[in-house]
């Protein structure tokens, strides 16, 4: 079931031909500072510690700014679709390498979260 991965991709087609990335995450809003960034993956969720605090859309922001630098991507690439209140989000990304295909994209992915939780 796709509601329970971490990560999955589903293809383009004739109307949008590029495919889209999903990024299934747990935010743990109010981090400190020095702990903002990926904490760790699972199947399940990737974990993302944020800085700012839940109210008024600040660590959405921070969550999507996270991501962003972690993914070497612009924040315009990502963004929520799911969970805008909720610590559980589901985060869209396209963007060029997004476009290379299902297997490129999700090592791709793959290496920059597992680099940013300090996984070898």
């Amino acid at each position: 079931m796709a509601a329970n991965r971490a990560i999955w991709y589903v293809a383009g087609t004739k109307k949008s031909p590029n495919g889209t990335l999903y990024l299934n995450c747990n935010v743990k809003p109010g981090a400190s500072k020095s702990r903002e960034g990926i904490s760790s993956i699972s199947e399940d969720a990737i974990d993302v510690c944020v800085a700012a605090q839940a109210r008024d859309g600040e660590a959405n922001k921070a969550v999507i700014k996270v991501l962003s630098e972690v993914l070497d991507l612009p924040k315009s690439d990502l963004q929520i679709t799911q969970g805008f209140k909720s610590r559980n989000k589901t985060i869209a990304v396209a963007g060029s390498w997004v476009s290379a295909g299902e297997e490129e994209c999700l090592k791709r992915v793959r290496e920059y979260l597992d680099k940013a939780a300090g996984v070898d």
